[in-house]
C-alpha cells in the first residue's frame, strides 16, 4: 500500500490573505489540487491532508479526492504528522510532502516511494540558488545522512552546507509511527520537527536515503504571492514546452496559459493571450484565436473560436 500524507495546515501569514495559503491558484488550480493530483499518479492509493487554519474551505476545496485530519493547535511537521492517525495501522509506504509545493512531478515522488526500496526512510534534497533558508543536510565522512538541521537552529558551519531539506520525505509506515512517539520539542521554535526523525531511524539502526533534485524550482514552496508567480511562470513554461514538442503551435508562449488538465491534440494552433483551463478539450486542427479564455469546454476537430470569447460552464 502507498499512502501520502499532504501537510495543508498553515494559515501562509506572507501571502496577506485571509485565504488558506494552499488554496491559491496556479493555472487556475488551488495548490493542494495539483498536489494531490499529482500523488495519485504516482501511486499513491490513501491521501490524508492534514489541515489546520481555514480548513473547511481546504475540505470542501478538495472534497472526494482525499481524507482529511484537523491539526488544531499547529505545533510543528512532526505534531503535523502526528494527526493522521488513520493511517497508523497502514503496512506500507507513505511519503509526507508540503502542501505548497504544487510543481513536483509525479516521477519525482515515486523516486522517494522507490528509494524506500533499500532504506527505511528517504529525504528529498536539493542545493537552492537563492534564499536558501532551509534545513541543512548533514552528512558523515562517508556520505551518509546523518541529520538535518534547521536553519534557525544551525551553527555557522553548518550554515555553510549547500545541499538543504526540501521537505519531502518517504518512510516504512509502521516505522513512521513508532519513530513519531520519540520526538520532543527541545528546539528554538518549541516546536515537534519531523526532521529530527533522520536521527530517531538513525539511532535504531535504519537506513536514511537522500534523493537529491537538480531541479530546483520543481521543489520550491511557495510562502509568498511573489513565489506564486515564480511557481506559476514555471510550471506554465513546463506545461507550454510539453504541448509544443507534441506538436501544438503557440504564436506566444509567454502569453499563452494553459491548466494541467487541459488536453490538445496535434496541429492546433494557439495565439497570444488565451487562457485554457479546466478539462478543456481542444480537438486536432483546431484555431483558438487571441483573447480567448476557456473553461471546461469543448473545442471540435478543425474548429476556430475566438477573438475574445468567453467560455465557463453554466450553473443550472
Amino acid at each position: 500500500m502507498k499512502n501520502a500524507i499532504v501537510m495543508a495546515a498553515g494559515k501562509g501569514t506572507r501571502m496577506h490573505s485571509d485565504q488558506p495559503k494552499v488554496l491559491h491558484r496556479i493555472l487556475d488550480e488551488p495548490m493542494a489540487g495539483l498536489i494531490v493530483n499529482n500523488l495519485k499518479k504516482a501511486g499513491a492509493e490513501r491521501i490524508v491532508s492534514i489541515v489546520g487554519y481555514g480548513h473547511e474551505l481546504v475540505e470542501a476545496a478538495l472534497a472526494g479526492t482525499c481524507e482529511f485530519a484537523v491539526q488544531e493547535p499547529q505545533l510543528g511537521t512532526g505534531h503535523a504528522v502526528m494527526q493522521a492517525r488513520q493511517l497508523e495501522t497502514e503496512k506500507g509506504l507513505t511519503v509526507v510532502v508540503n502542501g505548497d509545493g504544487p510543481c513536483v512531478r509525479p516521477e519525482t515522488y515515486a523516486r522517494l516511494y522507490e528509494a524506500l526500496e533499500h532504506a527505511e526512510m528517504a529525504i528529498m534534497t536539493a542545493v537552492p540558488e537563492y534564499d536558501n533558508r532551509f534545513g541543512r543536510v548533514i552528512r558523515g565522512a562517508d556520505g551518509s545522512v546523518e541529520k538535518i538541521v534547521e536553519y534557525k537552529d544551525c551553527t555557522e558551519e553548518e550554515r555553510a552546507v549547500k545541499e538543504t531539506n526540501m521537505g519531502f520525505y518517504a518512510f516504512r509506515n509502521e516505522l513512521l509511527f513508532e519513530g513519531l512517539k520519540e520526538l520532543t520539542n527541545n528546539n528554538a521554535q518549541h516546536e515537534y520537527y519531523i526532521t529530527d526523525l533522520v536521527e530517531i531511524f538513525i539511532r535504531h539502526g535504519y537506513k536514511v536515503a537522500a534523493v537529491q533534485v537538480e531541479d530546483c524550482m520543481e521543489v520550491q514552496g511557495v510562502n509568498d504571492n511573489i513565489e506564486l508567480a515564480r511557481a506559476s511562470a514555471y510550471l506554465q513554461q513546463r506545461i507550454n514546452t510539453g504541448l509544443m514538442a507534441s506538436g501544438v503551435t503557440m504564436v506566444d508562449p509567454n502569453t499563452a496559459y494553459i491548466g494541467p488538465y487541459v488536453t490538445i491534440g496535434h496541429d492546433v494552433v494557439i495565439h497570444p493571450n488565451v487562457c485554457l483551463y479546466g478539462n478543456t478539450k481542444i480537438e486536432d486542427g483546431a484555431v483558438i484565436l487571441p483573447g480567448s479564455y476557456l473553461r471546461d469546454a469543448l473545442v471540435g476537430q478543425g474548429e476556430t473560436i475566438g477573438p475574445n470569447v468567453y467560455s465557463v460552464p453554466t450553473e443550472d
